[in-house]
């Protein structure tokens, strides 16, 4: 338990320092990649940590890190790509979520990413991550805050999906608990510049090493 209220303590002070649950919507060009990220607990939509080619940031009611929270993010992300393919279908969708963030992303895709179509994600510090060779999967304290940001899965379906996880207790049961949230937060810097993912990775990074699926 006392490592569960640290974890949930560390979430809330992990990202920005203020929640602004309105997004900025207005449809971007159709032009190139259209790319969307969705910030950690207690970000705004226009201060997630996240750089580079960005078209659109999502605000959504993150105050708390709980299923509610992670479901919301979910919903308003699906709200926003829709708008945007409605008016660009042929674009390409490249999403990052970071924490929370992440799960909202994974959440996503899980429920809508095969019926959407050219869409890839990109996974940090993804609490609802699922371990694989080499590599820890999260722990499962996030059960106690509730479907669906409880339990972990791959359930992407046909979505090229790329999950970084770098020495880190929210997206790995084997990490340091003491380091935490330092690592949570500093471990992320190269990997929040979405210009460093390309549109169609499917893989694993764990540790800054590299794992198939």
């Amino acid at each position: 338990m006392k490592k569960m209220s640290a974890v949930l303590a560390g979430l809330l002070m992990a990202t920005a320092l203020s929640v602004v649950s309105e997004t900025a919507a207005n449809a971007a060009p159709c032009e190139g990649t259209y790319t969307i990220v969705v910030g950690g607990t207690n970000s705004t939509w226009d201060n997630d940590g996240f750089v580079g080619n960005i078209q659109q940031h999502v605000g959504y009611p993150n105050l708390i890190p709980n299923g509610a929270a992670a479901q919301a993010g979910a919903d308003e992300l699906n709200r926003l790509v829709n708008i945007q393919r409605q008016q660009c279908p042929g674009q390409h969708v490249k999403m990052g979520g970071y924490s929370l963030g992440a799960a909202a992303v994974h959440i996503w895709v899980t429920q809508h990413g095969d019926a959407f179509g050219n869409v890839n994600a990109v996974l940090l510090a993804d609490p609802k991550r699922q371990g694989g060779p080499g590599a820890s999967g999260s722990t499962d304290v996030w059960g106690v805050v509730g479907a669906p940001l409880a339990g972990v899965d791959r359930f992407f379906g046909g979505v090229p999906v790329k999950s970084i996880c770098n020495w880190d207790y929210i997206c790995d049961v084997s990490a340091p608990i003491h380091e935490y949230p330092h690592a949570h937060i500093v471990n992320y810097d190269f990997d929040r510049n979405m210009d460093n993912h390309n549109d169609s990775a499917h893989e694993q990074w764990y540790n800054r090493a590299w794992f198939p699926w």
